[in-house]
């Protein structure tokens, strides 16, 4: 895989998150680093960040989808 594949998408990961309904989402990190593509930040249910993750594994293409997501009440 390219970088620039890679980069876009990161991009299309980042913009769903951004474009969610669950305003927790929005503000999630998407990066890439080792053929994984990354989540990070904090939400506050283990169902927000399992919903984080489904909603990029469209667009992760070749990339594993590693869930570093906080869970903080």
């Amino acid at each position: 895989m390219t970088t620039m594949q890679t980069r876009e998408i990161v991009t299309a990961a980042s913009a769903l998150l951004a474009k969610s309904s669950v305003p927790e989402l929005r503000s999630l990190r998407v990066d890439e680093e080792s053929n994984e593509l990354q989540l990070h930040g904090n939400v506050r249910s283990f169902y927000h960040k399992q919903l984080a993750q489904e909603a990029v594994l469209p667009v992760a293409g070749s990339l594993q989808v590693v869930n570093h997501v906080d869970v903080r009440n």
